[in-house]
């Protein structure tokens, strides 16, 4: 397994829409088992192919007991909204703000090796399911967040100059950076 770097905002593979997953062989596995392994080395509760710079259609996650990977996933999401929380990206070094999410979600998709997977999931693990498929299609949050917040946390980005970081990569975390998902909650 290898420690993949993450993708920085301004890198074009976060706004593109990721590509669904067709080979379920020994590459695709290998870029799971990667992932997971990256995500534990920063501390994230999930990341999205698209965040290591693999424009495919999947993400894996560590919320609590629950981790694991989805392939292709399907969201169903709830009609009511949970409380806002903070997010905060590797993606997006520096930047947290609250984001709304829908409170309960069924997903639905398939695992490295094909099989089919159905997990459901409430507050921090639909949050978590949301943001990444989110990143899988092109979306990040700060697309998310009212409009006083977008615009302060792209303020806050001008000012870090992050176009200097665009093709920079995160290898570990440090205190200032967010995991993944969930800046300021603790992963």
């Amino acid at each position: 397994m290898a420690i993949l770097g993450i993708r920085i905002i301004g890198d074009p593979v976060l706004r593109t829409p990721a590509q669904e997953v067709t080979d379920f062989g020994p590459e695709l596995q290998k870029l799971v088992e990667d992932m997971d392994q990256t995500m534990e080395n920063v501390t994230g509760a999930g990341l999205a192919a698209p965040q290591v710079g693999v424009s495919l259609r999947v993400f894996t996650y560590q919320i609590g007991e629950e981790r694991g990977h989805i392939v292709n996933p399907v969201l169903e999401l709830s009609d009511d909204y949970q409380d806002d929380q903070v997010e905060g990206c590797l993606s997006i070094p520096g930047i947290a703000a609250p984001v709304r999410r829908r409170r309960h979600v069924k997903a639905t998709g398939f695992d490295k090796f094909g099989n089919p997977v159905e997990i459901e999931g409430s507050d921090m693990l639909a949050r978590c399911f949301q943001h990444e498929t989110d990143h899988l299609d092109g979306i990040l949050f700060l697309d998310r967040l009212e409009p006083e917040e977008k615009k302060a946390a792209w303020r806050t980005l001008r000012a870090n100059n992050y176009s200097q970081t665009a093709n920079a990569t995160v290898k570990k975390r440090s205190g200032a950076l967010g995991s993944s998902f969930g800046a300021g909650l603790g992963f």
